[in-house]
């Protein structure tokens, strides 16, 4: 039996317009009412996804979001945390040097910030642009930072043909010393080397007495892969990559088909 639902939000429980549509809403809380915990799972900042926390009514005791792709445990109502992996200063060195090298934009983010680091020359970041409604952006220069700092990832967002190609000239030990993920076109996420969205859902199930088996999941890219590799249930959205879909238990209807309900109707009512 199905206990606790894991949703992406991007391509996945959010329509093109980036809204929650009627059916998906009901069916949310109908599996709510059934005592099913939902569980939005983003790589984006708890405060960038409040919007949608609120709308489903996400704020009881028990209510949990993973963010920073798996990076982060909080509780909705008032942001504890409940488990946090993160980069160092010297971690944090380490990838703007890569940035530099590759001629790639480089933001960091905390709990509280998005950092915007000098720009390679003609070729600003394009994360603030998408990701306005997150965090403040603050422009803070590497060597500011105290040697204590904590940063809860890293992120390159430019052209996805200019990143692409740089991303195939990503040293092999770098992967093997940070978690990478693509998590959308334009956008290249890099984290502390446990962190993805199946060890944050794992750790989530540990403190609420859950099996692998009783999650459901539901994604569309790559930076879901881990989640689809931990859950009973996986859950590909047609509009999915082909890759996500080779690991899902089931393919459901676009994410502007209400495919999340679907799922959920299939697999928890």
């Amino acid at each position: 039996m199905i206990k606790l639902i894991a949703l992406d939000l991007d391509g996945t429980l959010l329509d093109s317009q980036k809204n929650i549509s009627e059916m998906n809403k009901q069916a949310i809380h109908k599996a709510l009412a059934k005592g099913v915990k939902v569980v939005l799972c983003t790589g984006r900042a708890l405060g960038g996804i409040k919007r949608y926390v609120d709308e489903l009514d996400l704020l009881g005791e028990e209510d949990f979001s993973i963010t920073y792709n798996g990076g982060l445990v909080q509780r909705n109502h008032d942001s504890k945390v409940l488990s946090e992996k993160t980069l160092s200063y010297q971690d944090i060195q380490t990838i703007y040097q890569l940035s530099q090298d590759l001629g790639l934009p480089m933001n960091m983010l905390d709990l509280e910030y998005v950092y915007e680091p000098e720009y390679p020359t003609g070729r600003d970041s394009l994360y603030p642009s998408l990701m306005s409604a997150s965090l403040p952006f603050v422009t803070r220069e590497i060597a500011s930072f105290e040697a204590d700092h904590q940063f809860n990832k890293v992120v390159f967002c430019t052209d996805p043909a200019y990143l692409d190609d740089a991303i195939t000239r990503i040293p092999a030990a770098f992967h093997e010393q940070f978690s990478t993920m693509k998590s959308r076109p334009l956008l290249y996420e890099i984290m502390h080397p446990e962190v993805d969205k199946g060890s944050g859902i794992a750790r989530l199930c540990e403190l609420m007495g859950f099996s692998a088996d009783e999650v459901m999941v539901c994604g569309d890219e790559e930076n879901d892969a881990a989640m689809f590799d931990y859950a009973g249930v996986a859950v590909a959205m047609e509009n999915a990559t082909e890759a996500i879909k080779s690991k899902a238990t089931y393919i459901t209807k676009t994410n502007d088909e209400d495919g999340v309900a679907h799922a959920i109707h299939k697999f928890v009512l």
